[in-house]
């Protein structure tokens, strides 16, 4: 056990950027794990990294409309699984983080920088929910159409996620054994401990 470890948020924020400048097509996305009624759910999202100057020290973010089942999920639960797969670096990390909503504010910036189909998206969700049924693909596209939106609509939402224990694999180790580490917050310190691959 080693407790000064390393920030485990940090290694994977450094992580990704280097799968972005290896053009690994993974490195902004995670798959999000969630339980409705009983039941697991897990989807592929867009997982953001939150600068301090945002909201507080350096994190990530989750970013959804509150049309949508994963909002409910996420206000049920307050608790979510992240996976981020970093093929080009053969690296995986497993999250279990708690969720905090962030302020408009924050939403509404980052809102900003979306593309414009997203930004037109987080719009149709007020007459048409996310997940919710629709004709055809051919009526989506064409309710997609118009001028680019100015602001967030109200149900554009935000969550920071705090990591409580992180997980990370290193599959590309040069004497082929796996190098599996699981870090755990302790509300000031990370704490290390290596597993068994």
């Amino acid at each position: 056990m080693n407790v000064d470890a390393p920030d485990p948020v940090a290694l994977l924020r450094e992580d990704r950027a280097r799968a972005v400048e290896r053009a690994d097509p993974m490195a902004n996305l995670c798959v999000v794990a969630t339980v409705d009624a009983g039941e697991p759910e897990a989807r592929t999202m867009v997982l953001r990294d939150l600068e301090p100057a945002l909201s507080g020290p350096p994190s990530f973010g989750l970013f959804v409309n509150s049309t949508s089942p994963k909002f409910r999920e996420f206000r049920q639960s307050s608790t979510v699984a992240i996976v981020v797969y970093l093929p080009s670096l053969a690296v995986q990390y497993r999250l279990r983080c708690s969720l905090e909503q962030l302020p408009q504010g924050v939403v509404r910036a980052s809102w900003q920088l979306r593309p414009p189909i997203p930004k037109r998206m987080d719009w149709l969700y007020e007459d048409h929910p996310q997940s919710s049924v629709i004709d055809s693909r051919e009526t989506l596209v064409g309710l997609l159409h118009g001028p680019e939106p100015a602001s967030a609509p109200e149900s554009a939402v935000g969550f920071r996620l705090l990591a409580e224990s992180v997980e990370r694999l290193d599959l590309d180790t040069e004497d082929g054994v796996h190098d599996r580490r699981h870090y755990a917050f302790d509300g000031q310190s990370w704490r290390e401990d290596v597993l068994v691959p």
